[in-house]
């Protein structure tokens, strides 16, 4: 096994990802945007196949991971994402590009930033430079500008880990490398995923970079090209793909927390003047499941106000497929006051509801055992959302395309698919908001406060709805559940 090979192995056994993720799997046929069909020509249509996600992110073919250079400008959110545009699997890293109006519906361009003699393309983040701090805007539009680390031990020729750059002076149709990269050389071991900010009460740039083990970097620049190092600070039990922002707490813009945030979803809590980032509180838990290397936006306009984020979900399983892995659901974050302390919560961008197709409410109905409210429904893509009271001793769940999603009352913590978290009641009540597609089920617990990401197939023919409740009182204070339309053209 070479180099490449081995490392490429380790990599993804970090990540959570096994012996499924280095196999080759076949094409099923599909047919492109275009008409063309893929290679096995066997007529199944683009964004339909058994386990095309309906309304998540997959592209058109192919192995994707972590969303990158995450931007908005002139109404397009923009998403590339890492991508190998000639395998199945994990290599020959690519930034897929990918557009959208809303953060639902999702238009797959032209791959925008390919390897190269300093290696393959690694994740990193996007801004406008605004003010062409960087001297790289030629025309009327706004220069954006794309950080991504040039993974150098999978050139050509074996190099370190270095960054760079790339720019687009056409909203990100075309892009063009720094004729000097690397703009920041290496500093040790696999030193990558650089985050750039605009920070502006010291009116500079600053870039947060993975170093090596727990430990990060914090860099400032003026132009984009000339980097200097601020500090080096640890997250704990987290590595790789750092972001990090400003939020405010409650909704209060005079009482703000800057998020240092790692990987794997562990997150520090503290301030930051332009010079350096004091932690005050965690590391902190933020989600459980399949959800990895999150990022969140720039450039989102301040009458938005929202910061809003999306992560890869590791692991998901899709054999059979054109494609490989999928995104999560874009999710608002928020800082909020709870008993415990100020913590960060994850909920699914209100833009979902425009999927939203034949509803279905209920308002302050005892659940009895035996009783299945939604027996009548058939539903694949479902949205759903309740308030629930239970006796210190019940179980409450549902049962989705034939998966249990459960919660035990007295042990306080909600299951589904050998996942688990602690989710306590706030004044004697649970609120669930619960997402389903053909291949993951994401909740969000106490508006936000807990979130629970299951990738995995479900039963493709099974579209049955149950509810259920035994060993106590269960009470439904509010319910509601909608269908949802899928994304994708209809085939």
């Amino acid at each position: 096994m070479n180099t490449q090979e081995q490392t490429r192995r380790e990599f993804l056994k970090k990540i959570g990802l096994g012996a499924a993720s280095l196999g080759v799997w076949q094409l099923s046929g599909c047919q492109l945007d275009g008409g063309e069909k893929c290679e096995s020509g066997h007529g199944t249509r683009l964004y339909n196949e058994k386990y095309r996600p309906q309304f998540h992110f997959t592209p058109k073919q192919n192995w994707t991971n972590d969303p990158n250079g995450l931007v908005y400008y002139k109404g397009e959110y923009h998403m590339f994402f890492q991508h190998n545009p000639s395998g199945i699997n994990w290599g020959n890293m690519t930034w897929g590009h990918a557009i959208s109006g809303d953060l639902i519906h999702w238009k797959q361009l032209a791959n925008a930033i390919e390897p190269d003699e300093l290696g393959t393309i690694f994740s990193g983040s996007a801004v406008v430079d605004w003010n062409n701090t960087s001297g790289l805007q030629t025309g009327e539009e706004n220069v954006l500008v794309a950080f991504y680390t040039s993974a150098g031990e999978f050139a050509p020729v074996e190099k370190p880990f270095t960054q760079s750059i790339a720019y687009s002076n056409d909203r990100g149709r075309t892009w063009v490398k720094y004729k000097d990269n690397p703009i920041i050389g290496h500093i040790i071991g696999a030193n990558r995923d650089p985050k750039v900010i605009w920070h502006e009460p010291s009116e500079r740039w600053i870039m947060a970079l993975y170093l090596d083990a727990n430990d990060f970097m914090l860099l400032w620049s003026k132009n984009l090209r000339e980097w200097k190092q601020l500090q080096k600070l640890t997250l704990p039990d987290s590595t790789e793909c750092p972001d990090f922002f400003e939020l405010a707490v409650d909704g209060d813009p005079t009482d703000t927390r800057w998020v240092f945030w790692g990987a794997n979803g562990r997150y520090l809590l503290g301030t930051f003047d332009g010079h350096k980032f004091t932690p005050q509180s965690g590391p902190f838990e933020s989600r459980v499941g399949n959800f990895y290397a999150a990022q969140t936006w720039s450039d989102i306009p301040k009458s938005d106000g929202r910061r809003i984020q999306i992560g890869w979900m590791a692991g998901g399983e899709f054999s059979g497929m054109p494609f490989n892995q999928q995104m999560s659901i874009p999710c608002e974050l928020t800082l909020r006051r709870f008993s415990e302390g100020i913590r960060l919560c994850l909920a699914p961008v209100r833009e979902i509801a425009k999927l939203r197709d034949a509803e279905y409410s209920w308002k302050d109905i005892d659940l009895k055992p035996g009783k299945n409210l939604l027996s009548e429904i058939s539903a694949g893509l479902l949205e759903i959302q309740c308030e629930i009271e239970l006796s210190n001793t019940g179980w409450f769940g549902f049962r989705l395309r034939g998966t249990r999603l459960s919660y035990n009352a007295k042990e306080q913590m909600l299951r589904c698919k050998r996942r688990k978290v602690k989710l306590t009641p706030i004044d004697g009540r649970l609120k669930l908001h619960i997402l389903v597609d053909r291949t993951s089920i994401e909740v969000f617990g106490n508006n936000g406060r807990m979130s629970m990401f299951v990738c995995s197939p479900l039963e493709t023919e099974n579209k049955s709805v149950k509810i259920f409740a035994y060993g106590g009182e269960a009470k439904i204070h509010n319910l509601n559940l909608w269908k949802l339309r899928p994304i994708w053209r209809k085939s």
